[in-house]
């Protein structure tokens, strides 16, 4: 039986996939909410469906907030998010707190594998010392190991049974325990020689996107003062058989990884007086794109920032990325929040986002929901902001009705007078 600690965006998915695969799953969970729906047969992500959640209570997925359960089950994920504290560095306490409580309930034969994103090091120092002190001989009665997750909301060519799984263990016979348990729902399994190097590779994937995307944002810039349609420069290299990588530039990064991910790297490298300075500059043009665009709005309509009081716009998507329903360390929050704090009047449409809460409106929360997508009120708009292009907005209708479009992310590659983009 799996026991897999967390049931978000992670958690979940991995949970179902190990369910079809034939095995029983323990569900663990702090938040009694989301163990409530789950039972209740409903899902709260948006890419799992009910019946998906149905199919699984009918197969042996069993959700609780009983952690003492841990001691029933053979194999132990740990799948809780791992943010950054207001001052920018690791918070590990969901992860801690997991991992006491795994300690507190574990067993003797029983694998624990991490798939947190972590700095590397951290499950040598916060779990195996704490197994020991039990008097566990890891490697012999116990078992540990690192894997990575890889979820990619919103990938159809991908999904959790087929993302190759990189996986590290403490000993040769944590690794061989882990490289059997995961081999029975993932398709393929790819060891490596540490527990370290499993936990760098996650860091080093998601930092490579970060630097890419902030290479990319600054070649925009560049473009944008030349006079050259950076989107053209990008179709146009990819063509290109070997050698070049295609990323795309847009009003900054968000979800809970490339924001997230670089500062646990940047926090380790300064215990060992090590300057990342190539992750920093990458975080730097990314933060400053939001700035950016409102800057070329203003500066293409030879406006100065009051021209923004009383505004009405409409932003098109608020996801942090196209085809999810995910907001965490959305570009496109950032960017509204910046046209709110110039008096500009909002307003959202998103197909995947219902309702919003935005948290910096008059210094407390305040929900919106989202328009509908019509002639009517999109007439209704002096400026429409392109800042997440879902796949299934009509951009045609947008086009024909719009007053003024600012294009962030590249829909539009005509030229047309009613069109900015930035």
């Amino acid at each position: 039986m799996i026991g897999i600690i967390g049931l978000g965006y992670v958690g979940l998915p991995l949970s179902l996939n190990f369910v079809k695969s034939g095995l029983k799953v323990i569900g663990f969970d702090i938040d009694n909410k989301k163990i409530k729906t789950l039972k209740n047969k409903k899902s709260y992500i948006w890419s799992i469906s009910s019946n998906d959640i149905n199919d699984a209570l009918l197969n042996g997925f069993k959700p609780t907030t009983n952690y003492k359960k841990i001691s029933q089950v053979d194999v132990i994920i740990i799948c809780v998010p791992t943010p950054l504290k207001k001052s920018g560095k690791p918070d590990l306490k969901y992860l801690i707190q997991s991992i006491n409580s795994v300690v507190s309930n574990v067993k003797k034969g029983q694998l624990i594998s991490i798939e947190s994103t972590t700095y590397p090091g951290t499950t040598e120092e916060e779990l195996i010392p704490k197994l020991t002190k039990k008097g566990f001989v890891v490697g012999e009665d116990i078992f540990v190991c690192y894997s990575p997750e890889r979820e990619d909301p919103g990938n159809e060519s991908y999904a959790t049974r087929t993302i190759p799984k990189i996986i590290g263990g403490y000993s040769k016979n944590c690794l061989d325990v882990g490289i059997s348990t995961y081999s029975l729902a993932i398709k393929k399994v790819v060891p490596v020689s540490s527990l370290q190097v499993a936990e760098m590779t996650k860091l080093h994937e998601n930092i490579y996107r970060l630097i890419n995307i902030g290479f990319v944002n600054e070649m925009k810039i560049i473009c944008g003062k030349l006079n050259i349609d950076i989107h053209q420069v990008i179709a146009a290299a990819k063509t290109k058989p070997f050698g070049f990588t295609p990323y795309y530039p847009g009003p900054g990064i968000g979800g809970h990884c490339i924001p997230v991910d670089p500062n646990y790297l940047t926090w380790k490298a300064k215990k060992y007086q090590i300057e990342t300075k190539f992750i920093n500059l990458g975080q730097q043009i990314n933060k400053e794109m939001p700035n950016w665009i409102l800057d070329q709005l203003l500066e293409k309509l030879n406006l100065k920032k009051n021209f923004l009081n009383n505004l009405k716009v409409l932003f098109i998507g608020i996801a942090y990325k196209k085809n999810i329903d995910d907001v965490r360390e959305s570009p496109a929050i950032n960017l509204i929040k910046l046209f709110h704090k110039n008096k500009a009047l909002f307003d959202y449409h998103d197909t995947y986002i219902k309702k919003h809460s935005f948290n910096f409106m008059d210094k407390k929360s305040r929900i919106k929901k989202s328009v509908k997508l019509n002639s009517k009120n999109i007439l209704n708009y002096d400026l429409i902001v392109i800042s997440t292009d879902h796949d299934n907005i009509d951009y045609e209708l947008i086009f024909k009705k719009a007053k003024l479009i600012l294009d962030t992310r590249g829909r539009y590659l005509i030229l047309d007078k009613k069109i900015i983009k930035a």
